[in-house]
């Protein structure tokens, strides 16, 4: 069971990334998907959550409408798409998967996911 997080990169303010979440050993759209991200001397801040099955979708409040999660069942693979990155969006993201059934809360929590990816960075700067 294996996710690889992958897209990251530099990038100006007001720029746009992709990440990227391919799972193998397992089947992604069992499992809720979520993005973390750490910054430097900071904890693990969940960003956004897509459900399983469904494909329903949650972000925290300081990505809403700059962020979009998506998942392609084909492929396997979830996605983050970063528009209008701002120097606080920098940090290392993280992909992870929870089997827990979202009904009617979702899982923000680092303790209910559980497997991860390994981490990519983003850096948003001038």
């Amino acid at each position: 069971v294996q996710l690889q997080a992958s897209g990251g990169g530099l990038v100006q303010p007001g720029g746009s990334l992709r990440l990227s979440c391919a799972a193998s050993g397992f089947i992604l759209d069992y499992y809720a998907i979520g993005w973390f991200r750490q910054a430097p001397g900071k904890e693990r801040e969940w960003v956004s959550c897509i459900s399983s099955r469904s494909g329903s979708t949650v972000y925290a409040d300081s990505v809403k409408g700059r962020f979009t999660i998506s998942r392609n069942n084909a492929k396997n693979t979830v996605y983050l798409q970063m528009n209008s990155l701002k120097p606080e969006d920098t940090a290392v993201y993280y992909c992870a998967a929870s089997p827990i059934v979202v009904v009617t809360t979702w899982p923000t929590a680092v303790y209910e996911y559980d497997y991860w990816g390994q981490g990519t960075q983003v850096t948003v700067s001038s």
